[in-house]
């Protein structure tokens, strides 16, 4: 036990800085009345190697895929996520909520350059982003886990969103 120690967490060794948390949201986003604030989080392929972005808006379910060609190194992700943002109309780009995951490290200059906010879930607390949530569990209907997304395009990806947006759901009155 002479090896022992404790570890010490250093707020510089957290790969995500200067977040600002869930709590700060506004309150138009907790109720789902106003379009435009979606949720976010990555999806991991075999051995965590390869990973598919998904974008779900809160109040439509509207699905974006983010194919990453660069694998899930922050700098892919970010750009995927200026490409997927640019294709929406102005009134459905307002926040983004997403986990602390090191993917996210580039989230100010993605506002920066966007002016959209990123706001920050609690760690371990995956039922803040209920939505995203389910949807990647209706994703992992076509891409079960253990799946390798490097061979998988843009274009498949863009069909299964479709599906999914296509799909009849409960909470939208079918």
């Amino acid at each position: 036990h002479r090896f022992r120690r404790p570890r010490k967490l250093r707020l510089s060794s957290r790969p995500v800085q200067d977040i600002v948390s869930i709590d700060e949201r506004p309150a138009e986003v907790a109720d789902r009345t106003v379009p435009g604030h979606w949720e976010g989080d990555l999806i991991l392929g075999e051995n965590g190697r390869s990973a598919v972005g998904t974008l779900v808006e809160r109040s439509t379910r509207l699905v974006l895929l983010l194919h990453l060609e660069g694998g899930r190194a922050a700098v892919s992700v970010e750009a995927a996520m200026r490409t997927a943002i640019a294709t929406l109309p102005a009134e459905l780009r307002r926040s983004i909520t997403w986990d602390q995951g090191a993917e996210m490290a580039g989230h100010a200059g993605f506002t920066t350059a966007t002016g959209i906010p990123i706001y920050f879930c609690d760690p371990h607390s995956p039922w803040q982003r209920g939505s995203n949530e389910n949807t990647n569990g209706l994703l992992r209907q076509y891409y079960p886990k253990g799946t390798d997304f490097t061979g998988i395009d843009a274009a498949a990806l863009d069909r299964v969103a479709d599906e999914l947006n296509d799909r009849p759901r409960k909470r939208l009155g079918f």
